[in-house]
């Protein structure tokens, strides 16, 4: 059972949508309200970049060539909108200096949230949750965190 202590922000996230909660509740019963929320507005791969992926030459004399692996540009939009979420959590780590802090995203965002968090937010999470609950309603994402 995850415990989230009374007055904690719970983040709920993935690569494009993010939900940051108050415990307005006790450890033993979570009330999550909703502090801020915000999505990502990643258009079609087609609206961002439509060139071919280019082709390199192994050798000037050999003639050979090989495609280079096209761009994928939801992969680094997501991780740019990763990044954003990273710096407002820490502005609300830094405005509250007691605050203890609870992650919940999928594995992938997880990762990248973790590399791009300052020491400081580090410091505060209190539970890490690995799964993709950003579509949930808050009565079961409160039930998710009870349940772990």
């Amino acid at each position: 059972m995850t415990k989230i202590p009374h007055r904690a922000v719970v983040f709920v996230g993935d690569g494009r949508k993010a939900l940051f909660f108050r415990n307005e509740g006790d450890e033993k019963f979570p009330n999550l309200k909703v502090e801020s929320a915000f999505e990502d507005q990643n258009p079609p791969a087609h609206d961002q970049g439509s060139d071919r992926p280019g082709r390199v030459s192994k050798a000037w004399h050999s003639g050979q060539r090989s495609a280079v692996e096209m761009t994928d540009w939801h992969e680094l939009e997501e991780l740019r909108f990763v990044k954003q979420v990273a710096a407002a959590v820490e502005r609300i780590v830094r405005g509250e200096p007691s605050t203890a802090l609870i992650i919940v995203a999928p594995p992938r965002t997880l990762a990248a949230l973790r590399s791009d968090f300052h020491p400081d937010v580090k410091r505060r999470i209190v539970a890490e949750l690995a799964k993709d609950l950003t579509r949930h309603p808050v009565g079961d994402i409160e039930k998710h965190l009870r349940d772990e």
